[in-house]
């Protein structure tokens, strides 16, 4: 159902990419730069979503290094279910809405008359073409399949007196996954709210958490782009002494992706190569 993985641009792509299996999400953690694609450019900058259908052909330039969480999907990437009418319209209360969303822009004609190599990835692995023109050089488009992006500062969250569950952070549903954001955010106000999430197992789903930016508070330790890996059945939550010191606080300013799989993930040799072996006991006193 998905694939998740993380990537660094650090010069100009000298080729345009065509993913012919999967949808993609990139979300990118920091940098910036140009998204070019054969439906127009996107500006990237941290804190983007890029949702990017299978079948667009596409290439990063980026300004400076663009580091990014990759997620690719088995099956369309869509807003949630919860936040769309019968229409597809976004609902009043969907913590972001159509205004929020960014569509790509055409772009100038290209004018050299060099070739272009588009590196197709198919079940089988990595086929490449050699086009005779740039593909991207078009003058429009027209129907409803496009890259388009979002911002995770554009997310408004949505709180409560007492501790919300997470299906409110839901940001996108794929099949087989979720994507939430945690963003900065008001504590829980009833007067006797501890802030701290209470310890939870989770029996339908895998979850990933990529830590962006900010101060955690259920967690210490955690750096700019950890990510943590809580398999179903297995109880988690705040680490020791975490509930006492949220008591009081009025605010969160992390930012993370949270990915929740409802199939179990299958743990690479690469990042088994980079594993802390001592995550599990930082619950320990």
């Amino acid at each position: 159902d998905v694939i998740i993985s993380v990537a660094a641009v650090s010069e100009n792509m000298d080729y345009c990419y065509r993913n012919g299996t999967v949808d993609e999400v990139l979300y990118i953690q920091s940098g910036e730069g140009k998204f070019i694609s054969n439906f127009g450019n996107l500006h990237v900058k941290s804190g983007d979503y890029i949702v990017i259908p299978r079948g667009v052909i596409w290439q990063i330039n980026p300004t400076d290094t663009v580091r990014m969480l990759v997620i690719e999907s088995a099956g369309p990437v869509e807003t949630p279910n919860r936040y769309r009418n019968r229409f597809g319209q976004l609902l009043e209360h969907s913590p972001f809405c159509e205004r929020d969303i960014q569509l790509p822009e055409l772009q100038n004609p290209i004018t050299n008359k060099n070739e272009c190599l588009v590196k197709v990835k198919t079940q089988k692995g990595i086929q490449e073409y050699t086009y005779s023109h740039h593909p991207c050089d078009v003058i429009g488009w027209d129907g409803y399949y496009f890259p388009w992006s979002i911002s995770i500062h554009d997310f408004e969250p949505i709180v409560g007196s007492i501790h919300q569950p997470p299906p409110v952070h839901q940001t996108f549903q794929a099949n087989g996954f979720v994507i939430c954001s945690f963003v900065p955010r008001l504590f829980d106000f009833h007067p006797g709210a501890i802030p701290a999430p209470y310890p939870h197992s989770n029996i339908d789903s895998d979850e990933i958490i990529y830590y962006s930016k900010g101060e955690f508070m259920s967690r210490q330790g955690i750096q700019e782009e950890s990510i943590t890996l809580h398999p179903m059945g297995l109880p988690h939550g705040p680490q020791p002494g975490k509930y006492q010191s949220s008591i009081g606080k009025k605010h969160t300013d992390e930012l993370a992706v949270m990915i929740d799989t409802f199939k179990p993930l299958h743990v690479t040799e690469a990042a088994l190569g980079i594993d802390e072996a001592n995550y599990p006991l930082s619950w320990m006193d």
